[in-house]
């Protein structure tokens, strides 16, 4: 670079999101330690509060057959319900929490009410 110069990016909310999930996406298997050929993944992001999830379940069952992630749990939901999960992705350590279907389920229906309760 020539001297007195400064090398700008600047990108909008879009592109940040992008570069966000591709960044988690190429990171998945030392993030979340699973092969990333295995799993299905669902994000979503609170611009507001600056917050992001990102998501991951077996793809298939022992026939082979794809798991789809239940209706009731939404990731915006659990975007709000759900506790951090570490300070830093820099960090070393483990920086995922496993929950159930069962679970997420529950936290959503709590979230949204979507069961009554």
């Amino acid at each position: 670079m020539k001297e007195n110069t400064v090398r700008v990016i600047k990108i909008g909310k879009e592109a940040l999101y992008e570069f966000l999930y591709e960044n988690i996406i190429s990171q998945e298997e030392s993030l979340l330690q699973v092969p990333a050929t295995e799993v299905m993944n669902h994000f979503a992001m609170d611009w507001e509060k600056g917050e992001f999830i990102f998501m991951a379940h077996k793809a298939e069952d022992a026939d082979g057959e794809l798991i789809p992630l239940p209706k009731g749990i939404q990731p915006e939901t659990l975007l709000k319900a759900l506790p951090e999960t570490a300070e830093s992705l820099l960090e070393r350590g483990k920086v995922y929490r496993d929950y159930s279907f069962e679970e997420l389920k529950e936290l959503c229906g709590e979230n949204e009410d979507n069961d009554g309760k």
